[in-house]
């Protein structure tokens, strides 16, 4: 029985390639766009400005547009002849599309909202009166930012993250308008499931990618609640002591 296990659990070369794509995809998408959705979350959370309500919007318009709509925007702006992919194609040579690079900067952008709004309520739940009272003892604000703000949110900040890892790896509908279905290149977990579901007698191979995407995304969301439940445990306790 477990010999049996063990063998249905072996993974093609196909299937690892898609796996450890999948991961890369995530792991760059979250580390590039998280000082991103830090700066907007912390716009949100603490400033008020003209025009605060449209960029809410546009920053959670990827969670109700179709994700093919999001890869056709991607590949007329940021294609090999996007309006400005083809300039960092000819300045650089560098492009977008048809690369992991491109899957990368999909999934970011459809997990961004997550990781925004996770961070936002991290910042919200902060204190105020905290950074106040740095303020007043003459810190500045990007000291009280990094020293008091940063720290208390950080556990917050890391379940936005993660939420958004786990959303990357399920990303499907803009990655194949945007960077197509390319085995080795583009192909992550969802690419390749569908390849394998189109294929005769691949069906074993989908299920074993099913099967490992559920439980990479489980974890996530496991780890993502008990990082959010800390956060307030910790909160709670900070809040004793005032």
């Amino acid at each position: 029985m477990l010999a049996s296990l063990v063998e249905y659990f072996r993974l093609s070369a196909s299937e690892i390639n898609a796996v450890l794509l999948s991961i890369k995809v995530a792991l760059v998408a979250m580390s590039v766009s998280l000082p991103f959705a830090v700066l907007v979350a912390w716009l949100l959370a603490r400033k008020n400005f003209r025009g605060k309500s449209l960029l809410d919007g546009i920053v959670h318009l990827p969670l109700v547009l179709p994700p093919v709509v999001i890869g056709y925007l991607l590949l007329i702006i940021m294609g090999r002849n996007g309006a400005i992919g083809k300039y960092l194609l000819q300045w650089f040579d560098f492009s977008f599309g048809f690369s992991w690079y491109g899957a990368a900067l999909a999934s970011a952008i459809v997990a961004f909202p997550l990781v925004v709004r996770a961070i936002r309520l991290a910042l919200e739940s902060v204190d105020f009166k905290l950074e106040q009272a740095a303020r007043t003892l003459g810190a500045s604000p990007v000291r009280v930012f990094f020293t008091i703000t940063l720290p208390l949110s950080l556990p917050g900040i890391l379940a936005g993250v993660i939420l958004g890892f786990a959303r990357s790896l399920g990303e499907f509908g803009s990655t194949i308008t945007f960077v197509s279905n390319i085995p080795n290149v583009t192909q992550t977990i969802p690419l390749a499931m569908y390849s394998f579901i189109e294929t005769p007698n691949a069906e074993s191979a989908a299920a074993r990618l099913c099967l490992i995407a559920i439980l990479i995304s489980l974890v996530s969301l496991l780890l993502s609640e008990w990082l959010a439940k800390y956060t307030q445990k910790k909160l709670g306790q900070r809040d004793v002591r005032d």
